[in-house]
């Protein structure tokens, strides 16, 4: 009893941390630099720092005083500011002048600081970047909405994935993905997606992954149990969402129905079946996976009926029409409801896809 309460205590607490305690659990895509350019990058700032404090005390060399007594040297100069920007002082050249010495507090010490830090600028980046990850972490979870949530990034997830951004203007950081498995994160997050890392099967991981404002979410965990639990919080959580889920049995569907799916995908039987129809007819097979398949050949798309088509047959249209949707009904063409076009139809046809073009739906 004590253990439950410590983990509702736990889940409760997750959702209302600030960003910075979230770094790590929500991961956003960010723009990599090679390490060869960073410390490129880095050694050209040291040396424009130094170069800016040479010329700046060379200007000013009669402020100076030099314990030969001889005056300074371009390469006293040079001297000079290695040891002033490396904060070694050695004492030996001084700042004796007012002029001099108000330079050295104005400009060199801020340069200085500078300098310093380029030297220890990878403790400094890593420290910036986390405070940018909070940052930008805070901003999404107060601005994200209608994102879908991918729950798995196996086969099944990397899949929807694939077809979720294969659709017209389509937005990889309107992706999150949550998983528990470092490796298949790091995966989503390389093409841009957001990823939230923990079990979707507690409410409190959902909640950060933003569920309870999503437009969609597909459940593709690798167990059945999984997809039923997660589904029951998802729908909790999200009244309004559509919730896509995969199953491995069929015996598993009317459960996910009454957990709140709205959409249910046997990945067993489908693949049963198609191995069956290769048998016979291997070329269906290849038809279906082209048609499954939107980025060339033929694909399913979606759109709406045009005014010049209202009242129309989808039979007699150039395209080819596979179905209609009526007020949230799916209709075969060969319905009787699907005899006569009506306002605000869509129709479910083939699409001819060519390279570099999108399926629109």
């Amino acid at each position: 009893m004590v253990r439950a309460w410590r983990a509702n205590l736990r889940e409760e607490r997750l959702s209302e941390l600030p960003g910075h305690a979230l770094v790590g659990v929500v991961n956003m895509p960010t723009h990599t630099v090679s390490p060869v350019r960073a410390i490129a990058r880095r050694v050209l700032f040291a040396l424009l720092a130094l170069v800016a404090v040479v010329f700046v005390v060379y200007l000013e060399r009669d402020g100076y005083r030099d314990v030969n007594g001889d005056g300074l040297s371009l390469l006293d100069c040079f001297y000079y500011a290695t040891v002033t920007l490396s904060t070694t002082g050695y004492g030996d050249i001084t700042p004796v002048s007012e002029t001099a010495r108000l330079v050295n507090t104005v400009l060199i010490t801020p340069l200085r600081v500078l300098f310093l830090i380029v030297l220890i600028g990878t403790t400094l980046e890593v420290l910036t970047e986390r405070s940018r990850q909070a940052f930008r972490i805070q901003n999404w979870r107060r601005t994200v909405r209608d994102h879908v949530v991918v729950i798995g990034f196996g086969t099944k997830g990397r899949s929807a994935v694939n077809a979720l951004l294969a659709e017209e203007d389509s937005d990889p950081s309107q992706v999150v993905v949550v998983d528990t498995d470092r490796a298949a994160l790091d995966a989503a997050s390389a093409r841009g997606l957001i990823t939230v890392h923990g079990s979707a099967t507690r409410s409190d991981v959902l909640r950060v992954a933003g569920v309870q404002r999503a437009r969609a979410v597909v459940v593709a965990p690798n167990r059945d149990d999984t997809a039923v639990l997660v589904t029951l919080s998802a729908r909790e959580l999200a009244p309004k969402a559509r919730i896509l889920v995969s199953v491995r049995e069929a015996e598993n569907v009317h459960l996910l129905k009454q957990s709140g799916a709205d959409q249910v995908v046997v990945s067993s039987e489908t693949a049963g079946r198609l191995l069956g129809i290769a048998t016979r007819t291997p070329r269906v097979v290849d038809m279906v996976e082209d048609l499954l398949t939107p980025e060339t050949g033929l694909a399913i798309a979606e759109r709406p009926v045009e005014p010049s088509e209202e009242g129309g047959s989808p039979r007699h249209l150039s395209d080819i029409v596979l179905g209609l949707v009526r007020n949230g009904i799916l209709y075969r063409v060969d319905a009787p409801e699907a005899d006569s076009l009506e306002p605000g139809d869509r129709l479910l046809y083939v699409k001819k896809v060519s390279a570099g073009e999108e399926t629109v739906s």
